[in-house]
């Protein structure tokens, strides 16, 4: 019969354990969890993401309700444990009582509330978990935020405020930021980049009292300064959350002390996480906690192991900041320090050494070789010979440049290449000899990379250093001559330092050129189009010149200009119309397109305006076959009229290309919709393709008939039309969104995987919240570009413009 175990507590810590447990043997426990919060486990350390935009919820999750069905774990979320009957082996829920063999304890943290005047007002929250970080996304934007604490947590709290345009203040008590793990030069540069971003910092600032009647109104400081606040975030520090077990009776200190196996004071109770004490040590950072989690579920299963804490380091996840801190940085007798600045750069290192070891490292902008001086610092390494090149870093020792992987093929089995996931090199290399022969095979099988993402290059770099020749690392290759960033870069720099102009990209990126050049300035448009559609204005000087003239340029000069025609459906005043601007103007060729559209090729540009004008006032609106953007939906009949047709085929791609028309993609975007299985709308070779069945529609995306012939990958099927719109708009929307300019989806996909897709689309709340976005943005830009006003407010953008006449790229 299995034994009962049960969990308190959803975090990262008991979620690794019951990962571990379940892997080992999955039959060994009959299970079940409480939570306090109405949820389960997700990854917190990626909450200033979440906070900032960049990435959902959804993409947090590390075990949904479908992983806790699959190991049988009996869910009680949102609810508290009131008390353990230690005597009837009973946990005591709100909702009633669970008997247990074993228990584990894994209560984390709460945070530390200053217990000035005011820290009860509505508006004082912390910032610890899903429900605080919802709070500060739902507060409009122009708001007055402060944050307590210039520590780790409150600098990631108030980036992520900074980016949903919050007027921001951080409130520090010490002399610089982040203390414990920087030194005094480090902060003031990590200072100095947070002002740039627009974030107000106060340091030597005691907090005296929180103003308001009910709701927070201003934070009064010892000095008497008075500052405005509309939301105050506490991030001054955390508690071991210990209450539970203190009143039940286990022996707690500053928290619950357990021994080396987890076990606590009581043999049938264990403990894991922040909760925890173990030799006069408390854990706060993921690394031990993980560490923690494999020590217990071998414990639970009988099996011999030993908790014994490693050397820590820091690493700064504000998006932006590249920061490093490990070991021990404080100046004293017989240590010395080797510094290098580059102010031009924003660079600055510095070691301590003591008697011939490193014994800490302070890195900020550069910390590229971070995991190669912590190994330094873990390992004791005898430094003495590499004493002058040391501070440059692998690539130097023995006095030049060598082979950069040679570092990585050096690093021991126990190095740590993950910190969100815990993962060390030797379970990198196992994965790989198991098969896992690149990026997204040992990100699915490891979960290395998977979270923030800033260990990929190392990641990449073990892939390579085991694999040899049979690895070819993912060059990234810059936009363009003017930046050596690639197009991810700049993309998200532009939202991480809210970029909202091309001057501010040139300035705050470092552009070489002072306005960019006909392969960025494209590019650069796109994005800050894409991503901040009310705050950017579209510059029609930095298109192509097809989107500039809103037609498509032919080798002799003339232009093609292609009406819509919504779902390949026209009528006979439509066609009088094509009919007698082709007479007007003198149009050469009249062609029918394989998108069913009817295209006039060989306009000459000055007959433009007026023709535009003459199909505008026939009700014609553009194809946009010149775009980045929607160009067709291609329709079969459907059940209008086949006798095979299953769904309203035309009627749903009417619908869908009202609904997609005239937004800006990354590169164009083709739709078809066949009522059956026989296809004869194409609808497996398309960006989006939707097949008709009896029971509904089948979507699937990824698809090409160009350069490349590619069949679609099925997305989902759906049984309503509504959800298959509501599908198809969130997909483009994530394509807008994430894609590199000028990738076609299936390139995309290509890219970040359609599991991470499909993933992302499955939550209903993050599919709805794209398809906002998505309408957000038409609402400023879906507009007719041969209407004649806007053929007269954009007249500028026909004069030539010499770097930027090209062909738009197909």
């Amino acid at each position: 019969m299995m034994e009962k175990l049960v969990v308190i507590g959803a975090g990262m810590a008991s979620g690794r354990l019951l990962e571990h447990l379940f892997e080992a043997d999955p039959t060994a426990y009959d299970v079940t969890l409480f939570n306090a919060e109405p949820r389960g486990n997700y990854n917190r350390i990626m909450l200033s993401p979440v906070l900032s935009g960049e990435k959902s919820y959804a993409e947090i999750v590390t075990h949904d309700d479908a992983w806790y069905a699959q190991n049988n774990v009996t869910c009680r979320f949102g609810e508290r444990v009131e008390r353990i009957d230690r005597d009837r082996k009973m946990v005591v829920g709100a909702q009633g009582e669970v008997a247990y063999d074993k228990l584990v304890i894994a209560t984390g943290s709460d945070p530390f509330i200053i217990p000035c005047d005011g820290h009860d007002l509505d508006g004082v929250i912390a910032y610890r978990d899903l429900d605080d970080t919802n709070r500060m996304i739902d507060t409009a934007p122009g708001q007055r935020a402060v944050v307590i604490g210039g520590g780790l947590l409150g600098l990631e709290a108030a980036a992520g405020l900074r980016m949903r345009g919050l007027d921001v203040t951080v409130l520090h008590l010490a002399g610089h930021l982040m203390e414990r793990q920087l030194d005094p030069a480090a902060g003031y540069l990590l200072r100095a980049d947070l002002e740039r971003r627009g974030i107000t910092v106060m340091t030597e600032a005691s907090t005296k009292c929180i103003r308001g009647e009910t709701c927070v109104e201003a934070v009064e400081l010892q000095d008497g300064t008075v500052l405005p606040a509309d939301l105050v975030v506490m991030a001054v520090g955390i508690r071991p959350a210990a209450r539970l077990a203190k009143d039940n009776g286990l022996i707690v200190n500053k928290a619950i002390e357990v021994d080396a196996q987890m076990r606590t004071s009581d043999p049938d109770i264990f403990a894991v996480g922040e909760c925890i004490e173990f030799a006069g040590q408390l854990f706060g950072l993921v690394a031990p906690l993980y560490d923690q989690a494999k020590v217990l579920a071998a414990t639970l299963l009988g099996q011999d192991a030993v908790f014994a804490p490693k050397q820590l380091s820091t690493k700064l996840k504000v998006t932006g900041c590249d920061l490093f801190s490990a070991g021990d940085f404080a100046e004293g007798p017989g240590r010395e320090d080797v510094v290098f600045r580059d102010p031009a750069r924003g660079i600055y290192k510095r070691l301590v050494i003591e008697d011939d070891q490193l014994v800490g490292a302070v890195m900020y902008g550069d910390t590229a070789d971070a995991n190669w001086f912590f190994g330094l610092i873990k390992d004791g390494t005898d430094i003495a010979e590499m004493r002058e090149t040391l501070i440059f870093g692998p690539a130097y020792q023995g006095g030049a440049a060598v082979d950069p992987l040679a570092a990585v093929a050096a690093l021991p089995a126990d190095a740590e290449i993950c910190g969100c996931n815990g993962v060390c090199k030797g379970q990198i290399v196992a994965a790989i000899d198991g098969g896992a022969t690149d990026l997204g095979a040992v990100r699915a099988t490891t979960k290395a990379s998977a979270s923030c993402g800033t260990c990929t290059g190392l990641v990449e770099q073990v892939l390579a250093a085991t694999l040899g020749d049979a690895f070819q690392m993912p060059a990234a290759q810059p936009v363009c001559g003017c930046t050596d960033l690639s197009h991810e870069d700049v993309r998200r720099l532009i939202k991480s330092q809210a970029l909202k102009s091309q001057p501010a990209v040139w300035q705050e990126l470092g552009w070489s050129t002072p306005n960019g050049c006909h392969i960025c300035r494209p590019a650069v448009n796109f994005y800050l189009l894409a991503d901040w559609p009310l705050e950017y204005q579209d510059d029609p000087q930095s298109r192509f010149v097809n989107e500039r003239k809103h037609a498509n340029i032919q080798k002799d000069g003339t232009f093609s200009v292609v009406p819509r025609m919504w779902g390949g459906i026209t009528t006979a005043d439509e066609l009088r119309a094509i009919a007698d601007a082709a007479d007007k103007y003198d149009v050469p060729t009249v062609k029918v397109t394989g998108g069913q559209r009817i295209d006039l090729l060989g306009v000459k540009g000055e007959d433009l305006p007026a023709m535009w004008a003459d199909l505008n006032a026939a009700g014609l609106v553009s194809g946009h076959a010149y775009s980045k953007g929607l160009r067709t939906v291609k329709t079969c009949v459907g059940t209008d009229h086949c006798r095979f047709g299953t769904q309203d085929s035309t009627g749903l791609g009417i619908r869908l290309e009202k609904r997609l028309w005239g937004s800006w993609t990354p590169h164009k975007v083709k739709l078809a919709v066949s009522g059956c299985p026989r296809n004869c709308a194409e609808a497996t070779c398309k960006d989006v393709g939707i097949v008709c069945v009896e029971s509904g529609f089948e979507i699937g995306v990824g698809g090409a008939a160009g350069m490349d012939v590619k069949e679609v990958e099925p997305l989902v099927k759906v049984a309503t039309e509504d959800e298959a719109v509501e599908w198809t708009v969130a997909f483009v929307q994530l394509y807008r969104e994430h894609a590199k300019y000028l990738d076609r989806p299936y390139k995309w996909l290509s890219k970040v995987g359609l599991d991470w897709v499909q993933q992302t689309l499955t939550d209903a709340a993050e599919r709805k919240a794209l398809v906002d976005r998505f309408d957000l943005s038409q609402t400023i830009y879906q507009t007719d570009p041969w209407a004649e006003l806007a053929v007269r407010e954009k007249a500028r953008a026909f004069a030539p413009i010499a770097d930027l006449t090209l062909e738009a790229a197909e």
